[in-house]
Parts: structure tokens; C-alpha cells; sequence
């Protein structure tokens, strides 16, 4: 699977969220609920100070690899925090970029189980999806996966 290394800035992410893990399937069942939540109950909308129209699946606060429990928000990049939900910092840094096309679950399923086998020197401790929303067809949409890279 092609990536390529970038350097981010510090970005600011707010939303909902919930902690998970990977084991016996349940990060599957607790991030889609989250999303449904993020998606029919306005979560989006309310969000003030938005960057751009692009919203963040974001993954923190590992307590270790990815079969340990974390931290997931479904949400969007700020300008600046506000009280209308949780906020995360994505941490500037070199992160592995990967281009994913495709239906916004299984191709994104399906890379996260690609990038699990793969020998990149995560960092653990940031990695997110950035959905392009550059499609009104969700079964072929552009999402860009980042993954925190060690030093």
C-alpha cells in the first residue's frame, strides 16, 4: 500500500468520542455508533470555528499498540476550542499520508487491516482520518489516513 511521509502542523480537532479498543471487534461497533451519533443528531453543525468542511476520525491517548484500548473522536478541525464538545490537539510531526478511495467503511476498513501488517515505525500516540466529503456518494469518497510516525 503507497503512502508518502509529510510534516503537519499542530491542528485542533473537536467532537464526540468514546474509548476502545480493537479487541473482539468492539472498536467496530463503538466508532460506527459514534458516527451515527456524529451524523443524526447535528454534532457536525454545532460545532463553531470550523477549518474547511472536511470532519476527522481521530485516534489518541494509545495505551500502547494497536491492540491496547484508546481514544476515538469523530469530529472536525477548529480554529479554537470551544465548549460544545470534546477537544484533541493532533500533534505537529511526520506522519505517513495514505490516499484511500473508495466507500467510507470498507475502504477504510480495509486499510486499517493493510496498515496493522505493515512495519511502520508508529508513534502511537496520533493517528487520524481526514474524509474529503468531495462526494455525495459515500460508497466512493476520498479519505486521507495519517499515520504519527516515530522519530
Amino acid at each position: 500500500m503507497k503512502y508518502e511521509i509529510v510534516e503537519l502542523q499542530e491542528k485542533i480537532v473537536e467532537g464526540i468520542g468514546v474509548r476502545t479498543t480493537n479487541e473482539n471487534g468492539k472498536s467496530m461497533q463503538d466508532i460506527g455508533m459514534l458516527w451515527q451519533k456524529f451524523l443524526t443528531e447535528g454534532v457536525y453543525e454545532k460545532i463553531p470555528h470550523k477549518v474547511g468542511n472536511k470532519t476527522v476520525g481521530l485516534y489518541t491517548d494509545y495505551e500502547g499498540d494497536c491492540t491496547k484500548p484508546y481514544y476515538f473522536l469523530a469530529g472536525c478541525e477548529v480554529s479554537s476550542a470551544s465548549e460544545k464538545g470534546i477537544m484533541k490537539i493532533i500533534p505537529q510531526g511526520k506522519y505517513a499520508k495514505f490516499v484511500i478511495k473508495g466507500d467510507v467503511q470498507k475502504a477504510v476498513g480495509e486499510a486499517w487491516e493493510k496498515i496493522w501488517q505493515m512495519d511502520l515505525k508508529r508513534k502511537y500516540g496520533c493517528d487520524f482520518e481526514e474524509y474529503q466529503n468531495n462526494s455525495e456518494d459515500i460508497q466512493n469518497q476520498e479519505i486521507h489516513i495519517y499515520i504519527g510516525l516515530a522519530d
